[in-house]
């Protein structure tokens, strides 16, 4: 049984998952009838081994969200963005992959295929026309007006060089467009982000604290640009777009260098080993040191099989295609390896 998903088709023939995403597990529980507490959930890409919040101080609960707080600079600091002025704190990436849309000329948009799914609703339901983009490409279509990348791409892993990024938006800032890169994946390659260069017109960067720190449920996410776009966005988002304990618990994470070398260091052994247990059984796998995706014919069926034993993954039913998160513990790495045992035939 795959994920039950609403189906969007855009102007040009090319279905995309409007509203589907990975942790509904409540879903999956009531679906195949396994208690919420016996699933092993891979579903994700966050990191399971999220950061220790320290304890939040009173005043973060009694005061208003205050924008002089030098949260904006502590983004900027960690992100390497070129000032406070070019970052602003947003309610989860999402809530700007909801208002942008609104805010850039209606053209044509180019988005990948098989990407994070909320792209093409959104600009869609702002009157852009969505078209299919090949991240292959060298030279842009002239009819691309802008251009939507995640990069490292959710679920396929595919990274495009700040080189190639940085042609793609010389094209499209001579039409007067924009390039808009998500990189919510990009944490355990900083040297990789174009945080640094979004004192460009017409680039925009997505930050989030959510997969890397494991700190999804704080709704904190970071827009990356020219400070004009920046200023239309806040009047869109209105004030206090991120309470005091998110602050708080980010502007921690942030500052924290050396759970971040830590971490980045164990993710990329995790996910080593996560590739190399999928290859045992005959998956060949794309990868970042949050997930690995595997687009083997058998993939769909896997899904289900998993599901079953109620190990939970992402299936993206337009591809046939799984992508697996991290376990947490020795525990889960052992449950996983017995499932994929039983499961893969």
């Amino acid at each position: 049984m795959a994920d039950r998903m609403v189906e969007r088709t855009t102007n040009a023939g090319i279905s995309f998952n409007a509203v589907v995403h990975g942790g509904n597990l409540h879903e999956a529980a009531e679906r195949y009838g396994i208690p919420y507490a016996q699933w092993l959930d891979l579903s994700t890409g966050i990191n399971p081994h999220g950061y220790p919040v320290p304890p939040v101080p009173a005043d973060a609960w009694r005061r208003l969200p205050d924008d002089g707080d030098g949260f904006a600079d502590c983004a900027a600091r960690y992100y390497g963005a070129p000032d406070a002025a070019h970052v602003l704190p947003v309610a989860g990436s999402q809530a700007a992959i909801r208002a942008l849309p609104s805010l850039l000329p209606r053209a044509r948009v180019g988005i990948a295929p098989l990407t994070y799914s909320e792209y093409a609703p959104a600009f869609e339901r702002a009157g852009h026309e969505v078209v299919p983009l090949d991240v292959s490409w060298d030279t842009l279509p002239d009819a691309f007006t802008h251009v939507v990348v995640v990069n490292p791409n959710n679920p396929t892993a595919e990274h495009l060089s700040a080189g190639k990024l940085l042609h793609w938006h010389a094209q499209l800032s001579a039409r007067g467009g924009t390039l808009l890169i998500d990189e919510a994946f990009a944490d355990t390659l900083p040297s990789a982000s174009l945080a640094a260069s979004t004192h460009r017109n017409g680039l925009i960067v997505l930050r989030s604290p959510g997969k890397f720190f494991g700190l999804a449920g704080v709704r904190a996410g970071f827009v990356l640009g020219a400070p004009a776009l920046l200023d239309a966005l806040r009047l869109t988002l209105g004030a206090w777009t991120v309470s005091g304990p998110a602050r708080h618990a980010v502007k921690a994470a942030f500052e924290d260098v050396a759970w971040q070398q830590q971490m980045r260091t164990l993710l990329e052994a995790e996910s080593a080993r996560l590739v190399s247990l999928l290859q045992a059984h005959g998956l060949a796998t794309n990868s970042t040191p949050l997930f690995a995706w595997t687009n083997d014919a058998r993939a769909a069926a896997l899904h289900e099989a998993l599901a079953q034993r109620g190990v939970w993954t992402r299936l993206f039913t337009a591809t046939g295609s799984v992508r697996f998160g991290l376990p947490a513990s020795d525990t889960e790495w052992a449950r996983l390896e017995e499932s994929l045992r039983e499961a893969v035939r």
